[in-house]
């Protein structure tokens, strides 16, 4: 998540209230991000970002340079958490080169760590996963410019309001001294540093552990970062002892409609049911706990507890939380995955998992939302279809589900 880490139409020349006159340049073709032109986008938000309490100065000198990027937008549609299979997605997130880096920057950090997970109860392996998920260690932390990023986002049609207001939270940075407008760069979504915090995240939970008067989470010493992150999940309701999660094998038989995130129960009733860790032993204590099959009942279940939904805070795709969870069980001396996946298969595309969602609407199982996210409420509708047609109700699509639903 995350957080998130004009061409310049005003390029040269001077905004209203800027330091230095300039001689204005011919104005460069507007490029379109929402149907209207950046240069207006921007004049309107100056004025907006200006009633919210930024300088004038600090917003000119921040924006001159602020570029639509194309390629942002792109991206932005095409998420790889959900575009990708559940088993390529960890095959990256989860490799042996990312654990084995893992394990030597927890070494190399031990001292650190140590301190921020007794200040803030989030287990190092934890943090420290997040860490290889965002930036490989802090090897890659993003080279966009943040701010054309944003700027980019919010002027676009999908989500205006959260990026101007991770923009208008990026200039506050900017006005405390503790960056430069060339310090924030990071990913094409506008989060930053080691763990890609977007500038919300930072104002709300960034900390100065390092005790240096800043709270660098840009700089090669990932001390403030990492604690950052951890400061987030326990603001977030981290419990301090509780597993995000285990690998569980599911008995012959189970009942696959007890699968997904509204079915809870306690793990004496899970293990009752015949659910085992891969070694056989009983379902791990942690408090109310839900099994998720990511990848059908031919694939790899998890048991999982209260802090899933933390690490969903940082990031809402199944796909990257299960690998933030195995990649730290790994850091820690687990093993990998002992359960398999069907590896034959595809994920679907946006427009397919839209087919889908309308289509299982016109079969009376309506999944509420026609988003392209296959959600609780998708899920669900999913579930009572396979169920009504006599197939294992585990909730997983596929593009046999979608053929045997446009067969209907």
């Amino acid at each position: 998540m995350s957080a998130a880490r004009g061409i310049a139409l005003l390029l040269g020349l001077t905004l209203p209230g800027a330091c230095g006159a300039q001689e204005p340049r011919p104005l460069p073709r507007p490029i379109l991000v929402r149907e209207v032109p950046f240069a207006a986008w921007l004049a309107g938000f100056r004025a907006r970002a200006l009633a919210q309490g930024i300088a004038g100065a600090t917003f000119d000198a921040a924006m001159r340079d602020v570029a639509p990027l194309p390629d942002v937008i792109r991206r932005d549609r095409n998420q790889s958490e959900f575009t990708r299979t559940i088993w390529d997605y960890l095959d990256t997130a989860v490799s042996e080169p990312r654990v084995a880096n893992g394990r030597r920057a927890m070494a190399r950090h031990a001292d650190a760590l140590a301190a921020i997970e007794a200040r803030h109860g989030v287990p190092a392996e934890i943090v420290v996963a997040i860490w290889g998920l965002e930036s490989s260690y802090g090897a890659y932390r993003g080279d966009v410019d943040t701010l054309s990023a944003l700027a980019t986002l919010a002027a676009d049609s999908r989500r205006p309001d959260f990026f101007e207001a991770e923009l208008l939270a990026a200039l506050a940075i900017l006005e405390t001294g503790e960056a430069a407008a060339g310090d924030l760069r990071g990913s094409w979504a506008g989060a930053m540093g080691h763990t890609q915090f977007m500038p919300t995240s930072w104002r709300d939970h960034a900390v100065d552990a390092a005790g240096d008067g800043r709270r660098d989470i840009w700089g090669d010493d990932p001390t403030d970062a990492l604690a950052s992150t951890a400061a987030y999940l326990a603001a977030n309701g981290w419990t301090s002892g509780q597993p995000w999660g285990a690998e569980v094998v599911l008995p012959d038989g189970f009942d696959y409609r007890l699968t997904g995130e509204r079915v809870e129960k306690s793990p004496a009733e899970w293990t009752a049911l015949g659910v085992r860790t891969t070694d056989g032993g009983p379902v791990p204590e942690g408090g109310p706990a839900s099994i998720r099959v990511p990848a059908g009942h031919e694939g790899a279940a998890f048991v999982t507890y209260a802090n899933f939904a933390v690490l969903e805070s940082y990031n809402t795709a199944d796909a990257y939380v299960i690998g933030v969870g195995h990649l730290a069980d790994r850091l820690a001396g687990g093993p990998p995955l002992r359960g398999g996946w069907p590896r034959g298969d595809r994920a679907l595309s946006r427009a397919e998992r839209i087919e889908l969602q309308e289509r299982l609407r016109a079969a009376g199982f309506d999944p509420l939302k026609i988003d392209a996210r296959i959600g609780p409420d998708t899920l669900d509708a999913i579930q009572r279809w396979q169920a009504s047609e006599g197939l294992v109700p585990d909730g997983y699509v596929d593009v046999d589900l979608l053929e045997r639903l446009r067969r209907t």
